[in-house]
């Protein structure tokens, strides 16, 4: 049997309003894109120069990091119970 077959996408799906993940996953996405923002966007932003577009990309600063999170809580979780029922 191979993990990977037991990671679907529906559950991951669920998992980015799992309320175990979620917690952890806000902290690191808060973290994560307050730097990415600040990398990719703070110029701009004490410019006044913030357009539709950097805001849709300043969004997806924090986005990224809170689903790649979930994918790994996510992914801990299935494998956990992948071995555990061996």
């Amino acid at each position: 049997k191979c993990i990977m077959n037991k990671i679907k996408v529906k559950p991951y799906y669920l998992s980015l309003v799992d309320r175990e993940f979620r917690r952890t996953a806000l902290k690191v996405a808060l973290f994560v894109g307050s730097v990415l923002f600040a990398i990719n966007h703070g110029e701009a932003l004490f410019q006044g120069k913030m357009n539709r577009s950097r805001w849709i990309s300043a969004g997806l600063s924090y986005l990224v990091p809170y689903c790649v999170n979930i994918h790994g809580q996510h992914t801990s979780r299935v494998r956990k119970s992948f071995f555990s029922n061996q």
